[in-house]
């Protein structure tokens, strides 16, 4: 299986993992997601100064500028296998 299958199998697990994963790993899994499927950042931040969610997934996805799309497909991927146990 290419890494691009890998990716798209590990997004549809990540949907059906048994537990909840922290905010903390929610926010990386999305970040990592982003930068696979879009790359860097291409929009602006929140406008809303206490929209703190939208705020904190910008921010993690504005961290992951420069890694490669594959690069974040990988670490995606394997942050959801070591997610599923």
């Amino acid at each position: 299986m290419d890494l691009k299958e890998q990716f798209e199998q590990a997004a549809s697990d990540s949907k059906s993992l048994s537990d909840r994963p922290s905010n903390e790993t929610l926010l990386q899994l999305y970040s990592l997601y982003k930068q696979a499927t879009d790359g860097d950042v291409n929009t602006d931040p929140p406008a809303n100064p206490f929209d703190f969610v939208n705020k904190a997934k910008y921010e993690a996805w504005v961290a992951l500028k420069g890694k490669s799309k594959d690069e974040a497909m990988k670490e995606y991927t394997e942050l959801v296998n070591k997610l599923k146990g």
